[in-house]
């Protein structure tokens, strides 16, 4: 696995996502390894959830801090032998090889390295796409420009290219003419935990709150929902959980806007323990994105009961599929519209977590971890079996 920061996830869908994949395909008997950034997971980490961690250094600037390292994660990848070797019906030894049978890329930029293990190895190429990552605000036109190369070639170089949503599969067919396999993200069915943390650390618990978790980024649009919370007559709190995606300028001024509200708390990324007391204690969840792939926190909170208030993008259109009690939709980037819904889901907060009851049952069994890994596995076989 290249292309995540590595696991254990702290902040992060790609991580999350190649933690809950990677370890269940350990579990399935296959060898997996993370590739992991120097500047992310501990240099003691050997192995998780079944899974060896590699890792490696990266340059931690915005440019080069995911290109860098999968760079080098691909250059030993390609190079790595079986350290035992093989021996033949005569015990003579063998060389076998490449190790790895599949390299398996997440995410647009890393792909730039993809043709180096396509090419330079035997081992077969498989590519995950989790959003539009030309299309994010952090990024200047030269870094655009080459993550529209990196669109370019996940269509071409990789054995098998995957997406999460079915409007990357849409985007594919339109933008590349090709198709692609779609595996969606798994939501989190782990049972709630009580308010025990949040209740020490920020005084949450006894008192109601509306949630925000995720990167501080422009596309998902947090000062958006600062300013329309402004607008909502409530005793609630807002917490905005996370920080900076090498977008530390944007951070400055989301924390100087939510100053002026006493409501509202930055409690910085939160994982573990305290993310789940979060996730799962929120009066309501609100997620107001312009962009998205498939998020795992909207996923997250249905499958934790907790009402739901988001934008009408086609990626949380595919989970919640319309407006209704408990999934409140609302124009993207429509600031009095998302006050008006907040302000409502709110006023009745029991029909609302009437309605995500009504439709959860549908979001956790669509959206399956153990789905994903045995679908992944299977696409594995097939990649391997097509290249003989």
């Amino acid at each position: 696995m290249i292309g995540t920061r590595g696991v254990p996830a702290t902040f992060g869908g790609i991580e999350h996502h190649v933690e809950e994949l990677g370890s269940r395909l350990a579990a399935r008997g296959h060898e997996i390894t993370v590739y992991c950034r120097s500047n992310y997971v501990d240099r003691a980490a050997r192995g998780y959830r079944g899974m060896t961690l590699r890792r490696l250094p990266t340059v931690s600037t915005k440019s080069f801090d995911a290109l860098v390292h999968s760079a080098l994660a691909t250059a030993d990848a390609i190079g790595r032998r079986d350290a035992l070797g093989r021996r033949d019906a005569l015990g003579r030894r063998y060389d076998i090889g490449r190790r790895y049978d599949i390299v398996h890329y997440h995410a647009l930029g890393p792909g730039l390295v993809a043709p180096a293990a396509r090419f330079g190895s035997r081992a077969c190429v498989v590519q995950t796409i989790h959003g539009l990552d030309d299309q994010r605000a952090k990024w200047n036109a030269v870094a655009r420009s080459a993550l529209r190369v990196a669109g370019w070639m996940s269509a071409r170089v990789p054995d098998a290219t995957i997406v999460v949503s079915n409007d990357l599969v849409r985007h594919y067919a339109e933008r590349h003419r090709t198709t692609v396999t779609y595996i969606p993200n798994g939501a989190t069915t782990e049972p709630g935990l009580p308010a025990q943390e949040i209740r020490d650390a920020w005084g949450l618990g006894g008192q109601p709150y509306v949630l925000y978790l995720g990167r501080f980024v422009p596309e998902k649009c947090p000062d958006l929902l600062l300013r329309a919370f402004r607008q909502v007559d409530t005793d609630h709190r807002l917490v905005l959980a996370g920080g900076s995606s090498f977008t530390d300028a944007y951070v400055q001024d989301l924390r100087a806007l939510a100053r002026q509200d006493p409501r509202v708390l930055l409690p910085g990324y939160v994982y573990g323990r305290r993310k789940q007391e979060l996730s799962s204690n929120a009066s309501l969840f609100v997620l107001p994105s312009v962009l998205e792939g498939l998020p795992l926190t909207l996923l997250d909170a249905v499958a934790h009961g907790v009402p739901v208030v988001a934008s009408a993008i086609a990626p949380h259109l595919e989970v919640l599929q319309e407006d209704q009690p408990g999934g409140r939709l609302v124009p993207a980037g429509d600031e009095e519209a998302l006050a008006k819904a907040i302000q409502a889901a709110l006023g009745d907060l029991d029909g609302e977590r009437r309605g995500v009851q009504s439709f959860r049952p549908r979001v956790v069994d669509t959206y399956d971890w153990n789905r994903a890994a045995e679908a992944t596995e299977q696409l594995y076989h097939q990649t391997i079996a097509a290249r003989g």
